[in-house]
């Protein structure tokens, strides 16, 4: 949201009550006045256009120059028929002019469309015109330009400040969405391309299988490159995550999951999935075909918790930072990103010749 918009709407009701303010005070010394009928006439002018111009002071897209130039103007032609159709005597001893703070409106419009140096160029024309037209040079006159020139040009740098403030933000939003593209594509090549080559190195022999895993990497990236998942997921559906996890078992990998159904919401049922594919990958390829893994799904109130255990050789304290400086970002984008992601966490745990834990944990909405 706009940070500028409250400051709109606030100069909008400023004018309004600046009118109702002008119009009762004329009301009250109307007699006083040389052609009190010409001042009728120019506050009637002055409502019709305040009225008028409501939607245009309702922010800086609408409050165009000539909206602008106009109210200038509209400010400008009442002080100096203040000058003409009121007593020298009054306008002697400090009488306002017909607008009074209405036009202070107009600065502050100005303020808001074009910053601080089109507050102050407002304030300047305002203020020769409340000299030249009404008082002369009198310390009332100049302590009011004064004031007006002073608001005027604080609005104006604060808006401008929230307009930079605004632009800086946009621009970290949209690095950090770009940012957060690229580790999911990264993901994805990760869990897919760069599996398949994996397993290239290590089964030479198995053209057959490479090559249906090849085609099916093929397909996989083609859809990824239309910008279409291989499996949409239902928006709003839910999805147990049990099937997704037991897919992995067989004689050396050990999945314990609840008897009832885990119901997760799709995108993040799948999500949980590939990380723990991503962690089975890891054991595959640093422990050792030989190794044996352990799944444990846990579903509590407040969170799903899937932990994968192995019985490989572990790795030293600093091994993943040391991993992820080299360029290799299994545990920091296809497990710790994903499940950052999703709003959860991913927690490694390991000592050389003890294996390695990991425990991803996810919380459900509300807990």
């Amino acid at each position: 949201m706009s940070v500028e918009l409250p400051l709109w709407r606030a100069i909008g009701y400023f004018r309004v009550l600046a009118l109702a303010y002008a119009v009762l005070r004329y009301l009250t010394a109307y007699r006083e006045f040389l052609h009190p009928v010409s001042g009728w006439i120019f506050l009637g002018a002055l409502s019709l256009w305040t009225l008028a111009s409501t939607r245009a002071f309702a922010g800086p897209q609408r409050c165009t120059w000539p909206v602008l130039g106009t109210d200038l103007t509209v400010a400008v032609t009442g002080i100096v028929m203040s000058g003409i159709i009121d007593t020298p005597a009054r306008i002697h001893a400090g009488a306002p002019t017909l607008p009074t703070i209405w036009a202070a409106g107009t600065v502050l419009g100005f303020a808001g469309r074009g910053g601080w140096r089109a507050a102050a160029f407002a304030g300047a024309v305002i203020g020769t015109a409340n000299i030249l037209g009404h008082g002369g040079i009198s310390p009332d006159n100049l302590h009011n330009i004064v004031l007006l020139l002073v608001a005027g040009c604080a609005i104006g740098y604060v808006i401008e400040l929230a307009r930079a403030s605004e632009a800086v933000l946009t621009r970290a939003l949209q690095v950090e969405a770009a940012t957060r593209e690229r580790e999911r594509l990264s993901r994805d090549i990760h869990d897919g391309v760069l599996q398949v080559l994996a397993l290239v190195h290590r089964r030479q022999g198995d053209a057959a299988e490479l090559g249906r895993l090849a085609g099916e990497q093929e397909r996989a990236l083609r859809a990824l490159m239309a910008g279409q998942a291989a499996e949409p997921d239902e928006p709003g559906g839910e999805r147990d995550l049990r099937p997704l996890i037991s897919r992995h078992a067989d004689e050396r990998i050990t999945v314990a999951a609840p008897a009832t159904p885990v119901l997760l919401p799709a995108a993040a049922a799948s999500e949980l999935a590939a990380a723990v594919a991503a962690a089975l990958d890891n054991v595959r390829r640093h422990a050792g075909e030989s190794a044996r893994a352990w799944i444990l799904v846990e579903d509590e109130p407040e969170a799903v918790t899937v932990s994968v255990r192995d019985d490989g050789p572990g790795f030293p304290a600093g091994r993943l930072a040391e991993a992820q400086r080299d360029g290799r970002l299994g545990v920091a984008q296809s497990i710790r990103g994903r499940m950052l992601d999703l709003g959860g966490s991913a927690e490694l745990y390991s000592a050389p010749g003890e294996g390695v834990e990991v425990e991803l944990r996810w919380p459900r909405s509300g807990a």
